[in-house]
Formats: structure tokens, C-alpha cells, sequence
């Protein structure tokens, strides 16, 4: 297990070096500026609230915002059930964009389960993730079920999460702690053919714990992600290199105790 972490991070590199001639790279500059909190409504329930804003050139364009809500249900101690809603919208970006015949949303439900662990100091989160994907033409408003507007695809998650406190054995308040993640993202079903990887993402840097409920993270970010669709005019597949920086805060309430 201790060295499952180092191998993850070096997922991104093997693609890219091993990946076949016949393809279409479009590297591109991200900055992704995210809100979480996790709110209690008593000793077991949370809501879950949401917001990315992420940026091309770091700042100066988009290229998606995404609203999530949902529902966490902590089953056992170290075992967290989580279900909820995702709405995402792709802007057109970069050399090769998905979104070249505009801006088109996206609505996705979702199921997770996230187990903690731990490996003296390391603490360890994994959480596997199923998602419903109704990907939507652009200016799509139509029911949920128009096959005309709405493309549904399946997809699955895990996400190997790290935080290592530096300032002593346990992360406490007013504190710095490493954090990194490495998250596989798996398309699966019969519309599945030649694509069934869809993105890699990998981020690490330095956190900041103000308390309990109040932390603020800035994490280098690399993201590797394959279209859908192969490119119109020579038909070979496409994949999006996009490097920058995650700046997280993560803010928690206490609705009912």
C-alpha cells in the first residue's frame, strides 16, 4: 500500500509517453478555483455543497463550471456513503475543443462510498464514484429522456486521496499538511467502444488547516482527458494535456447538532 500512491502520479507520464503515434495532443493552461462543505445535520447526515470555477490561461478563459449537491451518510466510522447532483457546463477551449458549436451543459447523478485509512502519519481516503451522465447539445433544454438533446453515458471513479501533517504526528488547527490525490475516470456501457478511458487526474501541494470545519489548499494540477469524439477531419483520437493549479477552500456548518 505505501507504495501505491508514488505509482499512481507516475499514471500520467506512461500515457503520454507510451501513447500511440496516430493521435492528436492539445496541451492547455488550467487554474481551477473550487468550494466544498460538507454540512451537519446531526451526528451521521451531511449536505454536500459545491462550486468549480475552471479556467483556461490560469484565469482568463473558461472551461467549465460545475454546481454539485448531495447527501452523505456516515455508515461506520472509517465508511461514508454519498449520493447527489451535478450540473457542468464546457465552454470552448484549447486547440481541439469539445464544445466547438458552442457552450453545452451537462447533468449527471451520482453514488459514491469513501473509506479512510490510515499508515502512521498518512492519512488515506479512497473513493470509488458512479456517475449517470446526460450530456446535452448546446442550449439542450429538453427532458431528461430526448434522446435528440440528451447523450447518456455511464462512467466510474476512484480517486486515491493523501494528506501528511508537517508540523508535528496529527494534523491540528493552524497547521500546514502535504496533500495530494490521483483520480481514474472509466467510461463503461453499450455506447462504450474504442474509449473507455476518459481522464486522468493527478494534483499535489500544501494545505492549510485555520480548524476543523476551515481549510484552504494550492495543489499543482495535471489533467489528461480523452474526447468522446475522435477529430472531425482526420479521425484520430484526441487527448487534452492541461496543467495548472487547484485552489481549494473548504468551508463546514453545522445546520443541526
Amino acid at each position: 500500500m505505501k507504495y501505491l500512491l508514488p505509482l499512481l502520479l507516475l499514471l500520467p507520464l506512461g500515457a503520454r509517453a507510451q501513447g500511440p503515434v496516430n493521435r492528436i495532443d492539445d496541451f492547455n493552461r488550467i487554474g481551477w478555483y473550487v468550494y466544498e462543505g460538507d454540512h451537519r445535520l446531526g451526528p451521521r447526515l451531511t449536505i454536500h455543497t459545491e462550486y468549480q470555477a475552471r479556467r483556461t490561461g490560469f484565469i482568463t478563459g473558461w472551461q467549465q463550471q460545475l454546481l454539485r449537491a448531495g447527501v452523505g451518510y456516515q455508515l461506520l466510522p472509517r465508511l461514508k456513503l454519498g449520493g447527489g447532483y451535478t450540473f457542468l457546463k464546457t465552454h470552448p477551449y484549447g486547440a481541439h475543443p469539445t464544445a466547438d458549436a458552442g457552450a453545452f451543459p451537462e447533468q449527471r447523478f451520482y453514488e459514491d462510498v469513501t473509506v479512510t485509512d490510515s499508515l502512521g502519519r498518512v492519512g488515506l481516503a479512497h473513493r470509488l464514484r458512479l456517475e449517470q451522465r446526460f450530456i446535452g447539445v448546446p442550449g439542450a433544454s429538453g427532458p431528461l429522456g430526448d434522446d435528440a438533446v440528451w447523450q447518456r453515458q455511464n462512467r466510474i471513479r476512484y480517486q486515491l486521496a493523501s494528506e501528511i501533517p508537517l508540523q508535528g504526528p496529527t494534523l491540528d488547527d493552524k497547521e500546514w499538511y502535504f496533500t495530494a490525490f490521483d483520480e481514474v475516470f472509466l467510461n463503461f456501457g453499450r455506447e462504450i467502444t474504442t474509449n473507455v478511458f476518459n481522464q486522468n487526474r493527478v494534483a499535489a501541494g500544501l494545505g492549510y488547516r485555520f480548524s476543523e470545519d476551515f481549510r484552504l489548499e494550492l495543489q499543482f494540477l495535471n489533467q489528461i482527458t480523452q474526447h468522446y469524439d475522435p477529430d472531425p477531419a482526420t479521425k484520430f483520437p484526441v487527448f487534452e494535456f492541461n496543467n495548472g493549479f487547484r485552489l481549494g477552500v473548504t468551508y463546514n456548518l453545522t445546520l443541526l447538532d
